[in-house]
């Protein structure tokens, strides 16, 4: 039998990377896709000490629109097929939509959105074809809320949640699954940016996910094909909470916060 390969973006940190080293534990082979070459070649050297198994680096953008389909002709060279395609690469920006550049909003759409849209249309239809493959694309729980002064960001998500939950109904019988990981705040790279940047984003530490939790958590959904995994209790009483509460306080309880955390930048 083959080794299965699982294709992972974004891998080169945080999430990615701590989900690459799940798949690579439970014997997959892996095809690490990020912009910086030198972080995944130090993550395969490490995984492949660790662990055995092929590691393969393919090194993109996925913010250009020929990144997919690059990807899918290097993965046709190498004779590779797809068994899992992990979608996790993804961008955060903190402040009041106003006062971010329209150009850092595209920035974020053109990865959040449109990259791995392009992922899913190269490469979902081979699965459906060879009648086997399963989708782990990586959302938040600020998918199920608006989040002032994460404005785009929630919005990106929100489109992933849907876009999975209409995906895993259009693949019913055919083998494949589709799977969102809707993670709450995390204890990575992209949070401690997002702190440096703002001293009034203080999370207290029982709301911070363990990275490798939330990896394992999305794994196994993935593998069991379940559309939906909201990894840690917060989390699920969190979504579970604005599910229930009306949009009209929820945007106003959220307000509150998206004001407090940008203040510092609006007095006098």
């Amino acid at each position: 039998m083959k080794t299965p390969i699982a294709m992972i973006t974004g891998a080169s940190s945080g999430i990615g990377e701590a989900l690459a080293d799940q798949f690579a534990r439970d014997g997959f082979d892996l095809v690490l896709v990020a912009r910086s070459e030198d972080k995944l070649r130090q993550l395969a050297s490490a995984l492949r000490a660790t662990h055995g198994g092929t590691v393969h680096v393919l090194p993109a953008d996925l913010t250009q629109r020929s990144a997919a389909r690059k990807l899918a002709t290097a993965l046709a060279n190498k004779k590779l097929e797809l068994s899992v395609l992990v979608n996790n690469a993804g961008v955060l920006e903190h402040g009041r939509f106003a006062d971010i550049s329209a150009t850092t909003h595209q920035q974020l759409i053109d990865l959040n959105i449109s990259g791995l849209t392009a992922m899913l249309s190269t490469f979902v239809p081979g699965m459906i074809e060879r009648g086997e493959g399963r989708v782990l694309n990586v959302a938040s729980i600020a998918a199920f809320q608006p989040v002032p002064a994460l404005a785009s960001y929630a919005a990106s998500k929100a489109y992933v949640l849907s876009l999975t939950e209409s995906l895993s109904e259009e693949l019913r019988g055919t083998g494949v699954t589709a799977t969102a990981l809707c993670p709450g705040v995390t204890e990575t790279g992209m949070l401690s940016g997002a702190q440096a940047k703002n001293e009034n984003l203080k999370i207290p530490d029982f709301a911070v996910g363990d990275v490798r939790d939330v990896a394992e958590a999305g794994y196994r959904a993935c593998m069991k094909g379940e559309v939906i995994c909201v990894p840690g209790l917060v989390n699920q009483l969190s979504t579970l909470s604005s599910r229930n509460t009306p949009r009209w306080l929820l945007r106003r309880i959220s307000g509150v916060v998206g004001r407090y955390t940008t203040r510092d930048r609006h007095r006098g």
